[in-house]
């Protein structure tokens, strides 16, 4: 008879095998952002998170503050239902018609989860003659839709279209649709596809698009509108793109854009859309605040740009390792191991920038880092601070070295 485990005995387990050990010489996760910051301001010390996706530094922002501020007066905190039962919130389709127009979509629809977007997409979408095309590094969210998708999933290597139009002659017959799907920005590697010679190889082999915008909005192309901007492509010639509110927009929740009739067709039938409550109005204006504040504001777009460049011109010079990445907003500083990794952010937290590792979970396991999010909102002496103090930083402490023995020993 099979030994019974209670559910605590296998979290236990589980949360081991996945590195909890890790945490034993300090646990570098879950900050406390907000009092941290409060406690060194008041102590006159510095402060500096390198870990939010405030790309454009609009978090903050009166004119977003006030949006947010001035729909919960109105509207109340929630929306209170799926918006399909239940009615909606002129807001939503203000802000689905916004993000449209600014993308170059005809249509859009608003979710309360990026993640979920992705997830509910996927699966949604393809039936079991169907395949699915996507990047090895794919986002877990594309993933995890792959998985509960019931077509056949094909992964292709990182940014290889050579690999992927192989494997569409070899296979493309074997389906009734196929859909492709990559990053618009890779949110651990800060590299882009080559979106020119993936819409023609889509195109010749009579397949769908989809690009997770997610990282690129507000980031890629003069006026922040994406992948399609940096590349020069016509928005119409990608069937859907997916993002979130999270990173540029400084707020929270996701989107699917496209055609008129495909949007149309999910707001009845996408089970992330139908099942779900409705976005929340208060995060729905400040989303909204926040896009046009990136169309009016555009030194923003051009001060990210400047300060990645900054940070991966200053880090090469140091001789550290920023992988693949272009230099817009997420830049990933490699390391030769986890023992490195985790003593590289702590040495950063105790001289005042939070800089989580990134050691077991979202990367291979022997190509351990530090990411960065790069802001509008950084200083140059930030960016040389923090360059400076991983180029000179001190030996692994005997602590670090005896914690990570024991991890290794597991």
């Amino acid at each position: 008879m099979t030994k019974f485990n209670s559910l605590e005995d296998h979290a236990t387990r589980r949360f081991r095998l996945a590195g909890k050990a890790y945490l034993e010489a300090g646990d570098p996760f879950f900050a406390p952002i907000d009092s941290l910051r409060q406690e060194a301001a008041a102590s006159g010390r510095r402060f500096t998170s390198f870990a939010n996706y405030d790309y454009l530094g609009l978090s903050s922002h009166p004119a977003v503050r006030s949006a947010a501020a001035g729909a919960l007066e109105t509207f109340g905190v929630g929306a209170l239902a799926s918006r399909l039962v239940g009615g909606q919130r002129s807001l939503h389709h203000i802000l689905e018609d916004d993000i449209a127009r600014f993308i170059g979509a005809e249509s859009a629809v608003t979710l309360v989860s990026g993640y979920l977007a992705n997830v509910t997409t996927i699966s949604h979408l393809l039936g079991s003659r169907d395949a699915l095309f996507i990047d090895e590094l794919s986002h877990n969210s594309i993933v995890s839709g792959a998985k509960s998708a019931v077509a056949e999933t094909i992964m292709f290597r990182h940014n290889d279209f050579d690999h992927l139009e192989f494997l569409l002659r070899e296979r493309r017959d074997r389906y009734r649709n196929v859909m492709i799907v990559v990053e618009g920005l890779y949110s651990m590697d800060g590299d882009i596809a080559d979106l020119p010679r993936l819409v023609e190889i889509k195109e010749q082999h009579n397949a769908w698009l989809m690009i997770d915008e997610a990282h690129s909005l507000g980031v890629l192309g003069d006026e922040g509108r994406g992948l399609c901007e940096q590349c020069g492509v016509d928005p119409q010639r990608v069937d859907l793109m997916v993002g979130t509110l999270s990173k540029a927009l400084a707020s929270c929740g996701g989107f699917v854009a496209g055609k008129t009739a495909v949007i149309d067709w999910m707001r009845y039938t996408l089970p992330g859309f139908v099942y779900s409550v409705g976005l929340s109005p208060v995060i729905s204006a400040a989303a909204a605040a926040a896009l046009r504040l990136m169309q009016e504001e555009r030194w923003r777009i051009e001060r990210l740009r400047a300060n990645a460049g900054l940070f991966v011109t200053l880090a090469q010079e140091a001789g550290l390792d920023t992988g693949p990445a272009i230099g817009r907003g997420v830049v990933p500083i490699l390391f030769a191991d986890s023992l490195e990794t985790l003593d590289a952010s702590r040495h950063l937290m105790e001289n005042g920038f939070y800089v989580p590792p990134i050691i077991q979970i979202g990367v291979p396991k022997d190509q351990p880092r530090l990411r960065f999010f790069i802001s509008a909102a950084h200083t140059q002496e930030e960016i040389k601070a923090v360059i400076d103090l991983l180029a000179k930083r001190p030996p692994v402490s005997a602590a670090m070295a005896h914690a990570f023995g024991a991890v290794s020993a597991t």
